[in-house]
């Protein structure tokens, strides 16, 4: 009885936010215990805990994907009831952000109840024999997975606080390690992501646990393992590390075809009473209420025709962005074209994809062998529907088309902001009024301290 109600209390607080990332302690009821893990896992449990880490990870990913679309000047969000999006997001007037508002403490919490989680069920491995539950290499794999999730998570938030840093060292809940800078943070994500890797290629034919549809395709540790490369190529990237980031690609899942754009791993929703539907959905024609709307350059900027804007007629298919009956205004902001990225509360939302692959790949190869990123970069424009690249080819011109091609095909799924920063280019983000600010970075949540 003790174990199922602590179970109990274990996925339920997935769901739950922390505005830090301390442990949440639970009042006593009937004495539930981490010991019932510690002393008897069995396969039961470790899939249902397994279970709660696919749940957390994905809560809150709509403010976080929102508080990179709307500072990276890919959308608006649109809410009559909370106008600090259109405010405090934007740098509206003197608007700045705040260190203790849903837009960071959310996204930042939920993260670290992810991580904590992850590190609960590793010390739960850690603590027991489990020769008579678990084989070596179904251990390793759960090790494995659990790193890489760690890696994850910890990299989302990062995305936000940049150089202000994060905590990477809180595997102990009673003796954090302090907020380290964005370079250390960078190491140590890579570092847990390699430690996962080495796991997965020891972790034998099978999960011990049955992975979400999200992962179809990559649901063994061996094909896992390639997605664990797949999130360190887009580590390596960000450390500014080419030769890693080609290592890493060789042994991700990575195609050089533009007929496989979508392959990868991914976050599945769904209507049921017990799961989260897409938070980054919302229907054609929303309301002031909720909404997404493009930031009009989005569409000036586009070459004519993409495929990726515009649609393909020949198919019948929609562009990511669709035009609305009529315009849309609030907060000084007139638009007339809804995000529909997401056309559904079921849409998956890519955890990394070889469309992100074969532009990672193009990037790394910028000033090593332009011609294979010259080719890699007519991968992306030939899905798109756009003829072959004719500009210059030397570093700088192919980084702009590059970045272009990134602006494009991973348009609302968290980049554009994060590569503009990593570029230096914050300030070649359109400003749609003329008092609004860029802001490079979140602080760190008031309640972290330092």
């Amino acid at each position: 009885m003790k174990k199922q109600i602590y179970k109990i209390l274990f996925l339920l607080a997935v769901a739950g936010t922390l505005f830090s990332c301390d442990v949440e302690e639970f009042s006593d009821l009937n004495n539930p215990e981490v010991d019932a893990f510690n002393e008897n896992l069995t396969r039961g449990d470790l899939q249902d805990l397994v279970g709660g880490i696919l749940y957390s990870s994905r809560v809150r990913l709509g403010t976080y994907y929102d508080d990179c679309g709307v500072i990276g000047r890919e959308y608006w969000r649109f809410s009559s009831s909370d106008p600090r999006f259109t405010s405090d997001l934007l740098g509206g007037e003197n608007a700045v952000l705040d260190n203790n508002t849903f837009y960071i403490t959310n996204p930042w919490a939920a993260r670290y109840r992810t991580v904590k989680n992850a590190n609960l069920i590793l010390g739960f491995l850690d603590s027991q024999d489990l020769s008579a539950q678990f084989s070596n290499a179904e251990v390793a794999a759960t090790r494995g997975l659990l790193q890489t999730f760690i890696g994850y998570e910890l990299l989302l938030n990062l995305n936000l606080t940049n150089e202000n840093g994060i905590r990477t060292d809180v595997a102990d809940a009673d003796n954090l390690g302090p907020i380290v800078s964005r370079t250390q943070a960078l190491a140590d994500i890579r570092n847990f992501l390699v430690a996962g890797a080495e796991n997965l290629a020891n972790g034998g034919p099978e999960f011990p646990f049955v992975l979400s549809s999200g992962f179809e395709g990559f649901n063994t540790p061996s094909s896992f393992l390639q997605a664990n490369k797949a999130i360190s190529a887009r580590v390596a990237a960000y450390q500014g590390d080419m030769a890693a980031v080609r290592t890493f690609l060789d042994d991700s899942f990575l195609n050089l075809s533009s007929s496989d754009l979508n392959t990868g791993i991914y976050h599945n929703f769904s209507l049921n009473a017990t799961d989260i539907a897409n938070p980054m959905f919302f229907p054609l024609g929303a309301t002031t209420a909720g909404a997404r709307i493009m930031e009009p350059n989005f569409l000036a900027d586009a070459e004519a025709g993409d495929f990726r804007v515009f649609g393909n007629p020949e198919l019948n298919t929609l562009g990511k962005v669709v035009e609305r009956e009529s315009e849309i205004t609030l907060d000084g902001l007139t638009g007339n074209y809804d995000v529909f990225v997401y056309p559904s509360q079921e849409s998956s939302i890519p955890i990394i994809r070889n469309e992100e692959l074969i532009l990672l790949y193009a990037e790394a190869n910028i000033n090593s062998n332009p011609g294979e990123a010259i080719a890699a970069l007519n991968l992306i424009r030939e899905s798109a529907g756009l003829d072959p690249y004719t500009g210059d080819t030397d570093a700088a011109a192919l980084t702009d088309e590059m970045l272009n091609q990134r602006r494009y095909s991973l348009y609302a799924e968290g980049h554009r902001w994060i590569d503009v920063r990593r570029y230096g280019r914050l300030d070649e983000l359109p400003l749609a009024r003329p008092e609004d600010d860029v802001f490079s970075q979140f602080p760190i949540p008031l309640t972290e301290g330092n």
